[in-house]
């Protein structure tokens, strides 16, 4: 069963955040992530490739170049399971708020990109829980490419698609890659339900929007709801990690 489909039975809500690099998503959640906070909020944020468990060896991985597309997903799958286990369902069943900058959707969006089957990425996160709102921040790859530059002198590797093979220039392959990855986001938010909002706005005008939305979900929301210790977070996920676990 595809529960990226149904809405999921925990008293919490789940945000989600997503879009091609220099989107400006992270720092749309981080406006939100404090503006929630300052209306007291019982918030838990949470990032794509964060998991301690497999951070060093995709690091490493990445720097050798030992990265296929297959294993590529499958290491940020890994990722993807042990944060849900333990920083997403726990916050979840507590009834907190939970903002995740990128979800699954990113690994739809990069790996199908890559050349990975569509259908074998969704069976690989069929576990995952559908959000209660997956937004989409929409820009031009020249707005992307044009933001990501002014910070830092060079493109990463993967970042520009380098290990495709597409183009030895970076910024040709930035484009390249990123493009699909634009497509497939297309195609996603067509499946999937995805809320766009313009990332070409101004950062004010984007945040105005990004919090009507927000505020209107939150209208059935139960701030009282009480908060889980953390003896008792850490018991729930165990118990997560238990019933997720293969037999």
């Amino acid at each position: 069963m595809n529960r990226l489909v149904q809405r999921h039975p925990y008293p919490g809500k789940l945000f989600v955040v997503e879009g091609i690099d220099g989107s400006g998503k992270t720092t749309q959640l981080d406006l939100l992530h404090r503006w929630l906070v300052a209306e007291d909020y019982n918030v838990f944020f949470t990032e794509w490739n964060s998991s301690p468990l497999v951070k060093k060896t995709n690091r490493k991985g990445k720097k050798k170049n030992l990265l296929t597309p297959t294993t590529f997903s499958i290491l940020h799958a890994t990722d993807f399971a042990d944060r849900f286990a333990n920083a997403i369902i726990p916050p979840l069943q507590a009834g907190m708020i939970v903002l995740a900058d990128r979800y699954v959707y990113t690994a739809f969006a990069r790996d199908v990109a890559r050349g990975v089957h569509p259908i074998w990425v969704r069976n690989l996160y069929s576990f995952a829980v559908k959000p209660d709102i997956a937004f989409y921040f929409k820009v031009p790859i020249d707005v992307s490419i044009r933001r990501i530059t002014i910070g830092r002198t060079q493109l990463k590797f993967y970042e520009a698609g380098m290990d495709l093979g597409l183009s030895g220039d970076p910024v040709t392959s930035f484009k390249m890659f990123q493009s699909e990855v634009l497509g497939e986001y297309d195609r996603l938010t067509d499946e999937f339900g995805l809320t766009v909002i313009d990332g070409t706005g101004p950062i004010d005008k984007q945040q105005e929007t990004f919090r009507a939305i927000v505020q209107k979900e939150l209208e059935d929301y139960n701030r009282h709801h009480r908060p889980m210790s953390i003896l008792e977070l850490h018991n729930e996920a165990v118990t997560q990690n238990a019933s997720t676990r293969p037999s």
